[in-house]
Parts: C-alpha cells; sequence; structure tokens
C-alpha cells in the first residue's frame, strides 16, 4: 500500500516537471547494461508515434526514480542504479525509503545527496519537490 501511495504522489508532485519532461511510471528499459522497470523514468520530451508503440526503451532516461518495496533489499536497488543504470547513461538516480520518509539522490561517482526534511533538489534535471507534500 506504501508504495503505490508514495508512486501515485511522485506523479502527482512530477507533474510540474513535464513542462520540459516525460514522466513516464513503470516503463521498460532494454538498456546497453541490461532490462530492468524502474518506477518512474525522467526523459527529456519524446515525440510519440500513436500508431507505433515502443515496447522497451533503448535509450537511457535522464533520471530514474526507485521505490523501496517492503520485501525488496535496499542494496539490490542500489547496485542496481550504480551498476545497471549510471554506465547506461542514466544522470541521476533517485531511491525513496518510505519506512524512513527518505530521499536519496545519486549521481555517478559521487556519495549521495540525503533528504529526509525540506526540499529534494535534483541537480540534473532541476526537478525539486517539498518531501512533507511526498509523505502524506
Amino acid at each position: 500500500k506504501n508504495h503505490s501511495r508514495i508512486a501515485r504522489r511522485l506523479n502527482v508532485l512530477l507533474t510540474p516537471a513535464e513542462a520540459k519532461f516525460d514522466v513516464l511510471p513503470e516503463l521498460e528499459l532494454d538498456l546497453s547494461t541490461g532490462k530492468s522497470k524502474p518506477d518512474i523514468c525522467i526523459y527529456p520530451k519524446l515525440q510519440y508515434d500513436w500508431e507505433k508503440d515502443v515496447v522497451w526503451m533503448t535509450d537511457p532516461p535522464v533520471s530514474t526514480i526507485e521505490i523501496l518495496s517492503p520485501k525488496q533489499a535496499i542494496n539490490d536497488l542500489i547496485e542496481k542504479i550504480r551498476d545497471a543504470y549510471f554506465p547506461a547513461g542514466v544522470q541521476s538516480a533517485w531511491l525513496v525509503v518510505p519506512p524512513l520518509k527518505t530521499v536519496y539522490v545519486y549521481y555517478p561517482g559521487q556519495e549521495p545527496r540525503i533528504f529526509s526534511s525540506g526540499v529534494v533538489a535534483d541537480e540534473t534535471t532541476g526537478i525539486e519537490m517539498d518531501l512533507a507534500q511526498l509523505f502524506v
């Protein structure tokens, strides 16, 4: 239930970012480092062909968002970010940890920025989000 709530809240709170980005939940990726399905992908504005869909995106998103599920190991998500997303070209990745009401924002080759209050800021996309509005 919590995972679903956070996913929904993220989609609502990311709506202003759609002026510059496409915010795509549960998108299937087939990157150079393998297949995955982040909770949310953030792409620069994309072109759409409504008569021919794309099942697996092969271009990396600018940013991904992963929400820790109750039975998921946090190390698995950290490894996915560092070993799959970044080598494939993703420039930032959020890891949302609902039980701690915390968001970790990762960048390649750097320690994550940790947000447990205030505003989450992603330097890559310029997206900002008030944590108080996420964990309601």
